[in-house]
């Protein structure tokens, strides 16, 4: 029984992040070295940091003609931008990520999981927001150190001092502390 061939979406060859392979021409061994500057695409991140959509995502690219398909390696850089999980203040910095995809002429060799050349034409950008998305961190901070909020009072500790401290009382004592400061008062008079 033939197996059932996958429905493909047909690329836009205008999009920023598809890329012709035309010139490799389905044989292995023909390689393209690529350079280039891509708008970075929309939603990149997660919670507490990401990518900014239309950032310059700088890309250094090989392709390279195999059997099954096309394999693209290289790597990204982009900016990030967030907060930090500890203060809250701003953070920013940039992510350089590894990229590795082979995407296959047809879905005969190709599993599920496995992309797939439109004709002539690859979408990069599934591979790279899977690798930058795996590589963002999960609690960002604005540096090793940072000591976060006060969790009484909600004051950032870096700029608190050491001295920053509150009384606790025990909740067994705390209905006799009206009475002490009452006390206190009437003696005062």
């Amino acid at each position: 029984m033939p197996s059932e061939s996958r429905m493909t979406q047909h690329l836009d060859p205008r999009s920023p992040w598809v890329i012709s392979t035309h010139d490799l021409g389905k044989r292995p061994g023909t390689m393209r070295e690529l350079a280039l500057v891509l708008p970075a695409p929309a939603d990149l991140g997660v919670d507490m940091i990401g990518v900014p959509k239309d950032a310059e995502v700088e890309l250094d690219l090989r392709l390279e003609a195999v059997m099954e398909g096309v394999l693209v390696s290289g790597t990204a850089q982009a900016p990030l931008t967030g907060e930090c999980a500890r203060c809250l203040d701003p953070v920013s910095s940039d992510i350089e990520v590894e990229l590795q995809e082979l995407f296959f002429y047809s879905d005969e060799d190709a599993s599920e999981e496995d992309s797939l050349l439109d004709g002539d034409l690859l979408d990069l950008e599934p591979t790279f927001r899977d690798a930058v998305v795996l590589a963002l961190p999960l609690s960002p901070v604005c540096q090793d150190d940072c000591p976060g909020l006060c969790t009484e009072c909600g004051i950032k500790l870096a700029e608190a001092g050491d001295d920053h401290r509150h009384d606790k009382i025990d909740a067994r004592w705390a209905s006799l502390q009206g009475l002490m400061t009452e006390n206190d008062n009437d003696q005062e008079k």
